[in-house]
């Protein structure tokens, strides 16, 4: 290996990046950040029902249950629905397959039970393996008080495209 190929590794290790040196990628061995611990928490937050917004979250949510950095850790993730967000969990929305699959992979699926009650909507009209909660900030605030990150994936409004 040549210097500047060596000085390009080791540059690239450094700034967990590529580094493009005469046309060849060199890539940091590590990908990005590692893990320094042995378990972690993350609940992502989901507040509008389009299904843009709805299909971000759940491939986010899946993609981060597959991130090879967190094989052999433990890694709890929460999905909390709250105000429009609660389509996520509306039966016959098209993504019951999608959400049995996180749940098996042990995913939590929560539902804010003050957005139920303020938008009149029957807790029927919900897949029954949803859990309830009573407040969806309460499970925000004690979720990141137990240390556990805190991701909100959004998409743009359609006028913004």
């Amino acid at each position: 290996m040549t210097t500047m190929k060596r000085m390009g590794w080791i540059l690239a290790s450094l700034l967990g990046t590529t580094v493009f040196l005469s046309g060849q990628a060199v890539a940091s061995p590590g990908g990005g950040a590692q893990p320094t611990k042995s378990e972690y928490g993350v609940i992502f937050h989901i507040d509008r029902g389009d299904q843009a917004t709805i299909k971000k979250t759940l491939n986010n949510v899946e993609n981060m249950l597959h991130d090879p950095r967190f094989k052999g850790r433990t890694l709890h993730i929460e999905l909390l629905a709250n105000s429009k967000g609660f389509a996520v969990y509306a039966k016959n929305n098209g993504f019951e397959k999608k959400l049995r699959a996180l749940q098996a992979d042990g995913v939590e699926l929560a539902q804010c039970s003050n957005t139920l009650r303020e938008l009149h909507i029957d807790r029927r009209d919900l897949y029954s393996f949803i859990r309830i909660v009573p407040s969806g900030m309460g499970e925000i605030t004690i979720r990141e008080g137990e240390g556990w990150a805190y991701i909100h994936p959004s998409s743009p409004p359609s006028n913004q495209l």
